[in-house]
């Protein structure tokens, strides 16, 4: 692969406002925010207006929106106000940057990149793909968010990135409506569906809004049954749900400034490693998903996105043994009516799997052990399957000696998957030069490439330090992988992995072994 275009590094300039509020003492008589409301209660109008100057001189220009911010923060703790004449729009705007703060997304590194086709091919050139790039940022307390970039790639698969402004923020969310067979499936996986949790869902509609699930809820509390019962499924449940929301963005905000920030209890230290694939489904609708890595400081657990503009964004719990570990990569169609997808179940070997639904995973298949000396310690996928008329071009990360991570390439069968046609025995990427140093020294590694014509365009991280473009010829790529086909002699062994199968599964799932 050949290194192209310009490189993306992490900018500290680009801050969101957040609500920040202060640790409270319970022992204490009164809130320290009920404290700081009151001060600003008690200030002349005149100090009022010096103080909201002085706010919008030093940070105005650092937001699109500042004064939106103020409000939301104020909104956030206007409970806690005393009685009587409500706040001026300016008293509350200073009230609220008492309890807001800027938060660089990038503080500490941007990247884990991955592209798709923009859905606007709009006002181009002739030979010119628009493409969404996503990438990993990392502030203070290593909290991962996502973020977009923009940008063109020519006719000879170079991309150009588009100008950006320098602010950005976050979308307004809100509890979609639940599908309440799916509901009840995984609290079912979370161990919670016991009697308390049948009775919540029993007297609801499907599907059910967040606000019906909270009366149901509330209905409960004087139940006779256990309090220590009650209280561990009502907060589970509240769980699940928090975990299952919609972000919208205001759809002239350009793509560049809109951030999914951690929302869900399941993520609240991070969203890490979104694998963005432009799905088209039988009927030739196309839905954008992205498989990420939810982490709540204790433990990981794989998410969806799902958005079909890059406006609304619908982030889902996914369900079945199988959906573990980091790394569910989809592939871009479905095959013989069956959704598709790349995994490392086990944390060390490459995984396929296959499902009748797009959030529940069950039945798998080991695919792939590390075998290369490049990735005896663990390989995985670099995003999406890319589909060639000799098959499902793979790109692939592997980490060996001193934790050096490559990225390699195979081949799989159009039809079947399972069946790897070739597989290449060389890294096709490595880190070199200044690539080397970084927050997490000797790394390459991608998240997600796309086809444009005949080219391969690959956007690649390098040692956490930042990220750039790798270049291939998708022809030239592909007949290099097929120099080095797979033995037809290589046989599986498989046994039952008596996996607990969505309500529309049919087929039991098997994992098995290589033996040459």
């Amino acid at each position: 692969m050949t290194r192209v275009g310009e490189r993306l590094l992490p900018d500290p300039g680009r801050v969101l406002a957040r609500i920040y509020l202060p640790g409270e003492d319970p022992a204490a008589p009164e809130t320290r925010v009920a404290r700081l409301l009151l001060e600003v209660q008690g200030m002349s109008d005149e100090e009022i207006d010096r103080r909201l100057a002085q706010v919008r001189a030093a940070f105005g220009d650092r937001h699109r929106d500042l004064e939106a911010a103020l409000e939301r923060s104020f909104a956030a703790v206007a409970g806690q106000l005393d009685g009587g004449v409500p706040p001026s729009r300016e008293r509350r705007l200073v009230m609220g940057a008492y309890f807001t703060a800027e938060y660089s997304l990038e503080a500490a590194a941007l990247f884990n990149p991955s592209i798709v086709a923009h859905p606007d091919q709009t006002g181009l050139a002739p030979g010119e793909c628009r493409f969404v790039l996503s990438l990993r940022a990392v502030g203070e307390n290593h909290l991962s968010s996502i973020e977009f970039r923009t940008g063109v790639v020519n006719a000879h698969g170079v991309p150009r990135l588009d100008p950006m402004t320098g602010w950005v923020q976050t979308g307004d969310r809100h509890f979609p409506e639940y599908d309440k067979h799916l509901f009840a499936y995984k609290l079912g996986e979370l161990g919670a569906m016991n009697e308390v949790a049948e009775q919540v869902l029993h007297p609801l509609p499907n599907p059910f809004t967040g606000e019906e699930l909270a009366g149901a809820l509330a209905t409960l509390e004087d139940s006779p049954m256990a309090e220590a019962m009650w209280a561990a499924t009502s907060h589970r449940i509240s769980w699940l749900a928090a975990s299952n929301y919609q972000v919208t963005f205001d759809p002239d905000v350009p793509l560049s400034e809109r951030v999914l920030f951690p929302e869900g209890p399941n993520e609240s230290r991070g969203m890490e490693d979104a694998r963005f694939v432009r799905f088209t489904d039988d009927d030739g609708a196309v839905t954008y998903y992205a498989t990420y890595t939810a982490f709540d400081g204790t433990q990981i657990l794989p998410q969806l996105i799902e958005t079909p503009d890059f406006v609304t964004f619908r982030v889902v719990t996914l369900n079945g043994e199988s959906a573990a570990n980091k790394g569910l990569a989809l592939f871009p169609r479905k095959i013989d009516g069956q959704y598709w997808a790349l995994g490392r179940y086990d944390r060390q070997n490459l995984y396929v799997m296959h499902s009748d639904h797009v959030r529940f995973w069950d039945d798998r298949y080991r695919l792939r052990l590390p075998v290369q000396w490049w990735e005896l310690f663990q390989m995985g996928n670099c995003g999406s399957p890319i589909e060639t008329e000799a098959g499902w071009l793979v790109l692939t990360h592997g980490v060996g000696p001193m934790r050096r991570y490559v990225i390699g390439a195979m081949l799989l069968d159009l039809d079947d998957p399972r069946r790897i046609i070739a597989d290449l025995p060389d890294p096709i990427l490595e880190p070199d030069g200044d690539e080397r140093e970084g927050y997490v020294p000797n790394v390459v590694y991608s998240c997600g490439a796309m086809t444009h014509g005949r080219h391969v365009v690959m956007p690649y991280e390098y040692s956490d330090a930042g990220a750039r473009f790798a270049l291939a010829d998708l022809d030239d790529l592909v007949a290099r992988v097929l120099e080095h086909p797979v033995r037809e002699d290589w046989t599986w062994t498989t046994a039952s992995t008596s996996p607990r199968r969505s309500p529309a599964s049919t087929t039991a799932g098997a994992r098995g072994s290589w033996r040459g």
